[in-house]
């Protein structure tokens, strides 16, 4: 019998994570110890934005470096997993409904391999990316998340891959005032709702008091609903990473991991 794949939603904050031994990143090691290596991975990355659902079929996706301004160490990473054109396959059957199509044209951008390459150091896991629609609501990912939920009974991990926190501009300091307290308020508010199985609450966060600063970049956010659709009603959370940087939360969400 397939041992059953977690679901996480992993805060992955800045590229420079992936050649730097850094909190978040020491946690991507740690909780990959917490489950047996999963026969495959879909994530979801904030990066992958398009029109329509697209799921990568290639055989061996390249390692992009979607950045810039970063030393060349990062740009000199690459990280040489393998795809899996059948479960590609099987994904864009399963969300036929949506209108998935695979493709070839991408591969694995950082908001992936960043983190997998913390998780998984030989890259030897099969790695798919599935895109953000641009053009649906909060609900329809939720919907799509749902749908990939039994991937998780054949060992299939589910990897949502943004920050519940993303603000470049706060970030950088670019002018404004420093909200940090905010940014954590509203943080601390999405982890409660996630514990709780508050999961409209999370789906409705641009009405949180904060979303507009704390959250203003859907794209980061959105990969957390495809985390919360994948669990299992009832099974709990399991919350790690909470560190801040002013614009940038690095918290993280396991569901079928061991407290």
């Amino acid at each position: 019998m397939t041992q059953k794949a977690p679901a996480l939603f992993i805060g992955h904050g800045s590229p420079m994570n992936a050649i730097e031994d850094t909190p978040a990143s020491r946690g991507w090691r740690e909780i990959a110890t917490a489950f047996p290596k999963p026969r495959a991975i879909v994530s979801i990355s904030a990066h992958w934005i398009t029109a329509g659902v697209r799921v990568t079929s290639n055989a061996r996706p390249r390692t992009i470096h979607d950045f810039g301004g970063f030393p060349p160490e990062l740009f000199a990473v690459q990280y040489p997993a393998r795809g899996d054109p059948a479960l590609a396959a099987d994904i864009a059957s399963r969300l036929k409904v949506f209108g998935a199509e695979t493709d070839e044209t991408w591969g694995l951008d950082h908001g992936t391999w960043s983190v997998l390459a913390h998780m998984y150091p030989e890259a030897d896991v099969p790695v798919v990316q599935l895109s953000l629609d641009a053009s649906r609501p909060s609900e329809a990912h939720y919907a799509i998340g749902q749908a990939l939920a039994p991937l998780r009974e054949e060992g299939v991990l589910i990897l949502g891959s943004g920050d519940i926190v993303h603000n470049l501009r706060a970030f950088f300091q670019r002018g404004g005032a420093n909200l940090e307290a905010e940014e954590r308020q509203f943080d601390d508010d999405i982890v409660n709702a996630t514990l709780g199985g508050e999961h409209e609450s999370v789906l409705a966060y641009r009405r949180h008091p904060q979303a507009a600063h704390a959250a203003p970049d859907w794209d980061h956010f959105f990969p957390l609903f495809y985390t919360l659709a994948a669990g299992s009603q009832g099974e709990p959370a399991r919350v790690f990473n909470r560190h801040y940087f002013p614009g940038i939360s690095m918290t993280s969400i396991a569901f079928g991991v061991p407290q």
